[in-house]
């Protein structure tokens, strides 16, 4: 990895556009991959940076990009809560179905640490209630374990 791309990831991390915006400019890859897989856009989504990530959708980021334990930036938001980013990656066709490695999506992501404003928010997407994660588990098994009875009424 370059040291552009190296300042790219330690400007998404801090949240600085500026520099964001200057090292795409100069060329650095928006799609490069850390060593664990992780991209610009995970980065910037999953620390809460909404103008870093609508930068990086807007340079031509994938959106639907897998890290090596095949989670996406949209997976990462629904566990942090981060509401506008989500429908900011929604808006740009995230796609909210896909499974990490062990079968867990977006929704369930949401459902296990009781965001419930982003359960609502992907099932209004059209978030698959159905898919099952690697224990045959589907959404509503989560929230019935994790005794979010809130979560469990919108998945029923």
């Amino acid at each position: 990895m370059s040291s552009k791309e190296q300042m790219l990831f330690n400007a998404c991390r801090q949240g600085d556009l500026d520099s964001v915006n200057t090292l795409l400019a100069e060329g650095a890859d928006v799609n490069i991959t850390d060593e664990r897989g992780f991209t610009p856009l995970i980065i910037a989504s999953y620390n809460g940076h909404l103008s870093v990530t609508k930068a990086l959708i807007d340079a031509g980021a994938n959106i639907n990009a897998q890290d090596s334990a095949g989670n996406t930036a949209l997976m990462g938001v629904c566990f942090k809560g981060y509401q506008e980013i989500a429908e900011l990656l929604l808006q740009h066709d995230a796609d909210i179905n896909i499974q990490h490695g062990n079968g867990g999506t977006a929704l369930m992501f949401a459902t296990m640490f009781g965001r419930n404003d982003m359960v609502k928010l992907v099932l209004n997407y059209g978030a698959d209630k159905n898919t099952r994660e690697f224990r045959g588990l589907t959404a509503l098994d989560l929230a019935v374990q994790q005794g979010n009875v809130e979560a469990a009424e919108m998945l029923q």
